[in-house]
């Protein structure tokens, strides 16, 4: 069974390429001066009987939904979690090696471009293939979907709510719930595994890296969070766009010199299931000129980090973007070409790639990524007109935009401001591997395709270099052919699952 997420074409991408529309959501709850309160125990009468059907299976679980994961919630619409349990472990039931008291919980976010997202729940995806949270009920998992603010909610009074650090504070409000609720729920909340795509596994990661740090504990302090651990066990991540104030740099650093683009725009509405067309151009003079200056700037943030290889190799890049990271980077995808040729792709039309007797030898990486092609024009996030989707994320309760880098700043075109560095800093999980009064998830699985044009693929590979160089168990690869999206490969993500939950033995 392969259940596949088509989320680039459909979504993300269009969330982080398209202009930004003055539609925004708006709150349904009291904020938190109003001192709304709502328990945050587990209430396990409260829920709904159903049945699904998986590989020709049928299984039994209970829903517990629309929960409101902290007492002073300030939106009801978004800040709320659903539940899914395996009927059997009411009945002492085991379903594989898992039961009600060892079974890990998988916990998806349905976020994208940084949008606010409702809790999911298990149905069908878009090819009609059984989802993540339905997959996960058949495997024994228990299953928590949390919903998060995003960059456009707005209370009663045009307020905006969901500005960063709102997204990742709900997550980790959520993680803090289920623990809080450990006893009185099935399931194992020291066997916390995220999930997300895009945006989402951006936040995956970022949960992932900042467990326990006290930067965050103010705002979980003022919506009432539970008095919990937030650290999570393992973190699964798509396409993360994440390291956001390094990103145009990065993104630069791969499509520089790559002076046409293909972006994918969406119809006018906010269904973004409609009309979808890729509009084409080319790089102006002046487009070009920022593009030189972002590149430039990658190499001493590369050579900043101290990271090494899993040989010893420093990482690092000289003045002109070549160098022993940018040779780390090429091996992924090397090793992306070789597993696809061993599945029997047919490479042999790629004529970048050199094969020798059935082993992928070499590719020439420029050719490669001309290959893959630009999306973005730069700057990619943020924008200097303050019109991407991430200057948004950096707004304020009254500022619907903000710049995220100085560069932005420096170069700003429309007035804009600096965010708060402190809160540029808290939505970067680059800052938090192995900081001091931290605690960092031990099991990391990163998947970023190796056409996926919407970031540069230098994000997860210096993720991946810095959670190794701290010790952390990575499975870092780039599935060949794929593009911008997630849940493409459940079957090898439960498998991957199954293999970290069982490196902690129960007793």
């Amino acid at each position: 069974m392969k259940a596949k997420k088509w989320l680039s074409s459909v979504l993300v991408c269009g969330l982080l390429s398209m202009s930004m529309t003055p539609v925004y959501a708006k709150s349904t709850a009291k904020s938190t001066t109003d001192n709304a309160k709502y328990s945050i125990k587990f209430d396990t009468s409260d829920y709904t009987e159903k049945t699904a059907t998986v590989d020709g299976k049928t299984i039994k679980y209970r829903a517990y939904e629309k929960l409101v994961y902290v007492k002073n919630p300030v939106d009801t619409k978004y800040e709320i979690m659903n539940v899914y349990i395996p009927e059997q472990y009411y009945e002492g039931k085991s379903i594989g090696d898992y039961n009600a008291k060892t079974a890990p919980i998988f916990m998806p976010n349905a976020v994208g471009g940084y949008m606010p997202a409702e809790p999911g729940s298990p149905g069908e995806d878009q090819n009609g293939d059984p989802n993540a949270a339905l997959v996960a009920l058949s495997k024994g998992y228990v299953v928590a979907e949390p919903g998060a603010r995003g960059r456009t909610t707005q209370n009663d009074d045009g307020e905006y709510t969901g500005k960063a650090p709102a997204a990742i504070v709900d997550l980790k409000a959520a993680v803090r719930y289920l623990r809080y609720n450990d006893k009185t729920m099935p399931g194992d909340a020291e066997k916390i595994i995220s999930n997300g795509t895009s945006a989402g596994g951006g936040l995956s990661a970022l949960l992932g890296a900042t467990g326990n740090n006290k930067e965050y504990e103010p705002y979980l302090k003022a919506i009432g969070a539970a008095n919990e651990r937030d650290d999570i066990y393992a973190v699964s991540a798509y396409a993360a766009i994440t390291n956001l104030d390094h990103a145009d740099m990065a993104y630069e650093w791969l499509y520089n010199g790559i002076n046409t683009y293909k972006k994918l725009q969406f119809s006018d509405d906010t269904d973004y299931h409609n009309e979808r067309t890729f509009v084409e151009g080319t790089l102006t003079d002046d487009q070009i000129k920022i593009s030189n200056q972002l590149k430039a700037l990658f190499p001493d943030y590369v050579n900043s980090l101290g990271l090494k290889a899993s040989n010893g190799t420093p990482l690092t890049l000289n003045a002109d973007g070549d160098g022993t990271f940018k040779n780390y980077v090429k091996s992924y995808v090397i090793k992306s070409a070789q597993t696809a040729l061993d599945n029997g792709k047919d490479l042999s039309s790629l004529t970048w790639i050199t094969i020798k007797n059935g082993k992928v030898t070499d590719i020439d990486f420029d050719k490669y990524i001309e290959y893959v092609g630009r999306m973005k024009t730069p700057s990619a996030f943020d924008g200097l007109d303050l019109g991407n989707a991430e200057n948004e994320l950096f707004g304020t309760s009254s500022t619907n935009t903000q710049h995220f880098t100085q560069f932005g700043l420096d170069n700003d075109t429309a007035g804009g401001t600096l965010a708060d560095p402190a809160i540029i800093k808290m939505m970067n999980p680059m800052y938090y591997i192995g900081a001091n009064k931290t605690t960092n998830a031990k099991y990391w699985r990163i998947r970023q395709g190796s056409e996926d044009n919407d970031g540069s693929i230098a994000v997860p590979a210096l993720l991946t270099a810095k959670l190794e160089n701290q010790g952390y168990d990575v499975d870092f690869a780039m599935p060949w052919g794929q593009g911008h999206g997630g849940d493409f490969d459940l079957d090898e993500l439960f498998d991957w699952m199954d293999q970290v939950v069982e490196k902690t033995s129960y007793k």
